[in-house]
């Protein structure tokens, strides 16, 4: 038998020499920069119970795993992601700790998806966490860690960009304009794709699937023709949920001006992120021509732990793939 009967799996990577010292080299910057804020590194099984994933993410999400029935019956999955990880293990021990808690991690994750540029089936991601802090400062550090973390890559506000919003504020403008509680989702997976789809068909979507009229559809949608938060408090500031959204905004903002981060900030409606998973403000970090994936992705996570048997803990979080990161240095040399 020679050895080309034997292919590497698709969508999975080798890591000869040359390769593995560019990986060790991502490693060594996410480290050094975790450490630097005060974060300690922990880790965790690949293999996790599947109902982990489908409590955090639900049914659908089993299609995209390598899950599969062990020898002892029990229905198990490689790890897709490291968040419920985290939200298992503080479950068992985040009462006798602690707070806040700040942890990261480098975990190998793995997910059977159509490959792209910028995405593959197995990949690693830099995971930072706050958890047990309310307080906005603590969503702002977070999204400073992996600022900073692309800075000393050598890139710069020139490169790449953070757009942020909050699921707070997103709902109170939804409510507002007229958009049921029980609708919230389905408006918000319309917003969602609003950058990918043709304005009639998000029109048709809002009426469809959220239960609005042709009216208030047209209404939602002209919030993100200027969706500034000068504009959006002309239109909505007598709502006193949205006035206490854009303040908390505003002092969030104003936090990246004062460390200097500002030019790398902006703020975007349309990120809203896991439908039913974040619960508060929410970021993406994109390359500043818009030519690649989402570089890094999180917000703030309020009810993660107890859904998994743990207290009820504020958290909030990012996690930075290898794969477009690395598209991205090659990029610009």
């Amino acid at each position: 038998m020679s050895s080309t009967d034997f292919q590497r799996l698709p969508g999975f990577r080798d890591f000869p020499p040359d390769e593995f010292a560019l990986r060790a080299h991502l490693f060594e910057v996410w480290r050094r920069v975790a450490r630097r804020y005060g974060f300690r590194e922990y880790d965790g099984p690949p293999l996790e119970p599947l109902e982990l994933y489908i409590e955090k993410s639900g049914e659908e999400i089993v299609g995209q795993l390598y899950n599969f029935t062990d020898k002892g019956e029990r229905e198990i999955s490689l790890r897709p992601e490291m968040t419920p990880s985290l939200a298992r293990i503080l479950g068992e021990r985040s009462r006798a700790m602690a707070k806040p808690i700040r942890w990261f991690a480098i975990p190998q994750l793995f997910r059977y998806e159509r490959q792209q540029r910028g995405r593959l089936r197995e990949h690693f991601q830099w995971n930072v966490d706050i958890v047990g802090e309310d307080d906005v400062a603590a969503d702002a550090e977070v999204l400073a860690v992996a600022i900073d973390a692309l800075r000393e890559f050598g890139l710069t506000a020139d490169d790449f960009r953070a757009r942020v919003s909050d699921r707070r504020l997103l709902a109170a403008l939804l409510r507002s304009a007229g958009v049921a509680d029980d609708a919230l989702l389905a408006a918000y997976g319309v917003i969602d794709k609003l950058e990918r789809e043709e304005r009639s068909r998000s029109r048709e979507r809002l009426v469809s699937e959220a239960g609005l009229d042709a009216a208030a559809a047209d209404d939602i949608l002209a919030l993100f023709d200027d969706p500034g938060l000068a504009s959006i408090e002309a239109r909505f500031g007598a709502d006193a949920a949205v006035r206490e959204a854009l303040d908390r905004m505003r002092d969030y903002l104003a936090i990246f001006d004062d460390m200097g981060l500002g030019d790398f900030v902006h703020f975007d409606l349309t990120i809203v992120r896991g439908l039913a998973y974040y619960t508060g403000i929410v970021f993406e970090l994109f390359d500043a021509q818009g030519e690649l994936r989402a570089i890094c992705g999180g917000g703030r996570y309020d009810r993660l732990l107890e859904l998994v048997g743990g207290e009820p803990l504020g958290a909030v979080g990012f996690g930075m793939g290898d794969v477009v990161l690395t598209e991205l240095l090659r990029d610009r040399g």
